[in-house]
């Protein structure tokens, strides 16, 4: 797994502002409820969708209030809210790979949205398939470790403990890579025994690592397109690679 950088490249939400939080939460109730509907359940032990979303959900500290309240929405009898699952794909600039994860109500807003953003930004959208086969699903569960308290062997014997595949240890973090099934069990165990989780979901990761942008033009294209899509309440996730640490 070598060269995963994404929690530098894409992920922001350590100390965000209170309105990307919210945000950030409503995403993720969206996803909720939309598993919850899949799952035909509202009890994550019987339907592993939602254990996912709620691993995701608490690692970003959302509170477990709204995660009831969310999925009691769910499988409320007058919910009338129908999301589904639709995801593009295409190049940012100087053929970056980009995977756009969406949930929507109105699939023809939506579409016209991201292809706009491809375009605005010297990028394309392309056919479905045309950069998803160069990357692999995986469960990424990201451990804080800014005060560098946890030693890197501790923590491997107790993700790999807890069923984890492997750990890769970075700057104030350590990465933890399972098979994206998963992602709650492991989640879960590694918070009991004291962990504190930056983040916690299944993700895309590029199987060759992480392209760099050469020209100042193409860096900032690429950032403003990243950022109209974090943006986006439509959007659930975008992964790429582009490794922005340069």
């Amino acid at each position: 797994m070598s060269g995963h950088s994404k929690w530098h490249n894409i992920q922001k939400t350590k100390g965000a502002a209170d309105a990307k939080r919210a945000q950030a939460f409503t995403k993720i109730a969206r996803e909720m409820i939309v598993a919850v509907k899949e799952g035909g359940s509202g009890n994550p032990d019987s339907n592993s969708r939602l254990a996912t979303v709620i691993a995701k959900a608490k690692a970003a500290n959302m509170p477990n209030d709204n995660i009831k309240r969310t999925i009691e929405k769910a499988l409320g009898a007058g919910n009338a809210e129908n999301y589904e699952r639709i995801t593009y794909e295409g190049y940012g600039p100087n053929g970056v790979a980009v995977i756009v994860e969406t949930m929507t109500d109105n699939r023809n807003r939506t579409a016209s949205e991201v292809r706009h953003y491809f375009d605005k930004y010297g990028g394309k959208m392309g056919a479905t398939g045309c950069v998803s086969w160069s990357f692999d699903k995986k469960g990424v569960i990201v451990i804080d470790n800014e005060d560098g308290d946890f030693d890197e062997d501790t923590v491997m014997m107790d993700a790999l403990d807890a069923g984890a595949e492997d750990v890769e240890k970075e700057e104030e973090s350590f990465t933890i890579y399972t098979d994206p099934e998963n992602v709650a069990a492991v989640a879960n165990a590694l918070t009991e025994k004291g962990y504190s989780l930056l983040s916690a979901q299944e993700e895309m990761i590029p199987q060759n690592g992480y392209v760099k942008l050469e020209d100042e033009g193409s860096r900032k294209n690429m950032e403003k397109m990243l950022e109209m899509f974090d943006d986006n309440d439509d959007v659930q996730n975008v992964w790429h690679n582009w490794d922005s640490e340069e």
